[in-house]
């Protein structure tokens, strides 16, 4: 995809000394206690940051920070702000955008009080380059725009990825519901050799099969669309074995609730939590015999040490595959985090939602802004 790149952006602007420069950076960092927790997000940004400084560029960094409903102490970006000092970069940072309803909404007067007195943006926010909001999709349609090299390089990766299509290119997929994953779903089909299906989701695939899954979430008005995607040219490989409590347990607190591994069905009243060691075994198989592999949904409930083996064998087996291997962000992010296995892959994508919706649609409202600038 051509996107304008920051070189393009110093020829247009004739140099970038001495030019001020709007910085949008993805800093919706996690949060706990007013400190920061992980810091991938701010370090991400850092080379596009460093490449404009150092050519002598005045920037003015944004971003948002959670979901504020108006300005709010508890989202402040000052621990961000503290946190690029600390990293080495002196600039001037905005609080945060959501504090204003201009910044979801694509505020033309609130795009022209961010662009006021820039000559140039820069977006290197991919996570929201979905979302048409004022700091994405506003700016650059006012100021002469670039992409950062964080967003540059999430769309050559996955660009990357896509163009391996019959070149046995597995997906795995996990999550709580299809309906949520169903454009992703239709779209990997018709990209993938093999596709891997676990997580709370694979229960309405199984249902459609006539296999009883006992208590676990099922979404009936689904079925008939899982039926659908069984009946496609591409193989769906479903769970055959599963680690299920007693429906009267509750995920996240172990107590005495008892736990067992169930074959083929699950029992009524009886949940499944995460797949069993076969499945675990099988989906690791087709990992490691794959040439390309994209991961996206944890597998299990894997925040729950007696169900975080399925999403284990999986993390363990991208690690330890040859073939090109993108972890989808959001939950299978984190849980590549946990498993110790983020310098193992070829890349983890800093945005779960924007990296399902550009494989779904080849493209993202933020992505275009910045194409229809170079017009």
């Amino acid at each position: 995809m051509n996107l304008p790149s920051l070189e393009d952006l110093e020829h247009e602007l004739g140099g970038l000394a001495g030019k001020r420069v709007i910085f949008r950076g993805d800093y919706n960092v996690p949060l706990k206690d007013g400190q920061i927790t992980d810091d991938l997000r701010i370090r991400a940004t850092l080379p596009s940051i460093e490449w404009l400084q150092e050519r002598g560029a005045e920037l003015t960094l944004c971003s948002h920070l959670g979901r504020p409903k108006g300005p709010d102490p508890e989202f402040s970006l000052e621990p961000v702000a503290a946190r690029l000092k600390e990293l080495g970069i002196t600039a001037n940072l905005l609080d945060n955008l959501r504090f204003s309803p201009g910044e979801d909404a694509n505020d033309p007067e609130f795009v022209r009080s961010l662009a006021d007195g820039h000559d140039g943006y820069v977006n290197d926010a991919f996570a929201f380059c979905h979302r048409a909001a004022a700091s994405i999709v506003g700016l650059a349609e006012v100021l002469p725009s670039a992409a950062g090299r964080s967003v540059g390089g999430e769309v050559e990766l996955l660009d990357q990825m896509l163009s391996n299509s019959g070149d046995n290119f597995i997906a795995v997929l996990g999550g709580l519901k299809i309906s949520d994953k169903l454009p992703v779903v239709e779209a990997l089909l018709s990209k993938v050799d093999g596709l891997c299906i676990g997580g709370a989701m694979a229960f309405t695939f199984l249902a459609a099969q006539g296999i009883n899954v006992g208590d676990s979430l099922v979404e009936e008005s689904m079925i008939d669309k899982c039926r659908e995607f069984l009946e496609s040219d591409t193989p769906i490989h479903l769970p055959s074995d599963f680690v299920a409590m007693a429906s009267t347990g509750t995920l996240g607190s172990p107590d005495d609730t008892p736990v067992q591994v169930c074959q083929g069905e699950i029992p009524n009243g009886w949940m499944a939590a995460d797949v069993g060691p076969d499945t675990g075994a099988e989906f690791s198989q087709l990992i490691l015999e794959a040439t390309t592999v994209f991961w996206n949904g944890p597998v299990g409930a894997f925040e729950d040490p007696r169900f975080a083996a399925g999403t284990s064998a999986v993390a363990d087996a991208m690690a330890e595959s040859e073939a090109f291997t993108v972890v989808g962000g959001g939950d299978s992010a984190a849980a590549a985090k946990e498993a110790d296995i983020l310098e193992e892959v070829d890349h983890v994508s800093l945005g779960g939602g924007a990296c399902l919706k550009y494989i779904e649609d080849g493209d993202l409202v933020g992505l275009k802004a910045l194409r229809n600038g170079m017009k």
